[in-house]
């Protein structure tokens, strides 16, 4: 046998009221049961905690000490379980969740608006990382959720399409392609272009796509991020391809974008999650905002079919 929050509350109630008749009014419980609660709890602890007479009940010394001892366990008892009930209730928490910059800085802040306005009580800390670090965050479990594009075969996660993206090409202003309201690939030969760095998987996946249509672009410029390429080409660097759903920040920084096809290029962004791993109210709630959110028909960058 093993004490037990009953038979803590129960003397408490006692040693508070010195009588079993008021403690058991104050509990809802039979003096019997009181009673044998109590003799339990005695039992259990070694000693006396009580000295009953015909009319009145006290405190050993053992038992005013222990006394002591029991109001704290019941106060960090029931501050436990209130703390527990505002995160299932939503009212107290925090949320980390990593996301790729594209989605980041377009479809989030949206997002983000949402679930505050219905539990903003809920600190919520954004790791806008790239794709490959999206992945890792959410497989070595320092984030529950991350919102990137299809990390492909990967057997221990979860992947829910949002929807599908096209790849555009990005030009500097005033560019002579700009012309034309929608370009090929070839178009860009003799043009400087400017890639990501491998190993990103968005360079990977333009990469294996123009091989299989034997069409090949050498970078004559290379940058690990999206942004860095952006401010390359609206100075005039060169010309580049990049996820449409970057297409704001893209013109935020001076450039242009113009939709690209033969061959056409796309990608589905999603959220992952741990497989096998339930979530957390805080996290399942925020997925529940963003499928509801970020729909095929509201992503503003999905550029038009050639």
């Amino acid at each position: 046998m093993s004490v037990t929050i009953r038979q803590l509350r129960c003397f408490a109630a006692v040693a508070r009221s010195g009588s079993f008749a008021e403690a058991g009014s104050l509990l809802h419980l039979s003096q019997p049961a009181l009673s044998i609660a109590v003799r339990n709890l005695e039992q259990e602890i070694g000693g006396r905690l009580l000295e009953r007479s015909t009319r009145t009940v006290t405190l050993t010394p053992e038992g005013s000490r222990f006394y002591a001892v029991v109001q704290r366990l019941l106060a960090d008892w029931d501050r436990s379980l209130e703390d527990v009930r505002n995160l299932f209730a939503l009212r107290r928490g925090k949320l980390d969740i990593a996301a790729v910059p594209t989605f980041a800085s377009s479809l989030l802040p949206a997002v983000l608006a949402q679930y505050h306005r219905r539990y903003p009580d809920i600190n919520v800390t954004v790791h806008d990382v790239i794709t490959e670090s999206v992945v890792e965050m959410v497989r070595d479990g320092r984030v529950e959720l991350g919102v990137t594009f299809d990390p492909g075969d990967a057997p221990d996660l979860n992947f829910t399409p949002l929807f599908r993206d096209r790849f555009v090409t990005v030009l500097p202003a005033g560019h002579p392609l700009l012309a034309k309201k929608r370009l090929k690939w070839r178009d860009l030969d003799g043009y400087p272009y400017i890639a990501l760095q491998r190993p990103s998987s968005i360079r990977l996946l333009i990469d294996r796509s123009l091989q299989a249509r034997g069409i090949s672009m050498v970078p004559a410029f290379e940058a690990h991020q999206l942004a860095s390429i952006g401010r390359m080409v609206s100075t005039g660097l060169g010309v580049s391809v990049v996820p449409a759903l970057s297409s704001s920040q893209m013109q935020e920084m001076g450039a242009e974008c113009r939709p690209l096809g033969e061959p056409v290029i796309t990608r589905e962004l999603g959220v992952i999650t741990r497989k096998r791993q339930p979530l957390s109210a805080t996290t399942q709630a925020m997925l529940d905002v963003i499928t509801r959110e970020v729909a095929p028909a509201r992503a503003p960058a999905r550029a038009p079919s050639s």
